[in-house]
């Protein structure tokens, strides 16, 4: 990713997959960003669900998508959450809406962005944080 410290503190990073969204964390693992799709209607959809919503299928597929986006909502916390959370203030939590997704929103953090420099519509480009061996998140920097 390049940032020598995590965007937020690595222990507040409980991955724990279930079968829905174990293939999205498996792939974040590989540094891939796949989104659930359905293969009867082609809707895509976050978070993942065992049937589709617009048609009532179950036949699913994860598609590599690239990470690219807007900003679709943002929010500045200035007090901490948990006590943890206490160096981090103020930090950002935004809400991407995915490029060619048909509007998959995934909530995450922009990086190396100062928050008074966040504005909703910003183009922003997919980064990945190694939390461990087993978990890599998705973040987001201004896109260039």
């Amino acid at each position: 990713m390049g940032n020598q410290q995590p965007y937020m503190p690595a222990d507040l990073a409980r991955v724990t997959p279930d079968v829905h969204t174990k293939p999205f964390w498996d792939s974040c693992r590989k540094h891939e960003l796949r989104i659930q799709r359905c293969t009867a209607c082609g809707k895509f959809r976050n978070p993942p669900l065992p049937g589709c919503l617009a048609c009532g299928s179950f036949d699913v597929e994860w598609v590599k998508v690239s990470g690219k986006g807007t900003v679709y909502s943002f929010t500045i916390p200035h007090h901490p959450v948990v006590p943890v959370l206490a160096e981090y203030v103020p930090y950002n939590v935004v809400v991407v809406e995915l490029d060619g997704t048909g509007g998959v929103r995934l909530i995450s953090n922009l990086i190396d962005t100062p928050y008074e420099d966040i504005s909703i519509g910003q183009a922003v480009e997919l980064v990945w944080e190694d939390i461990s061996d087993a978990v890599a998140l998705p973040r987001f920097r201004s896109a260039a």
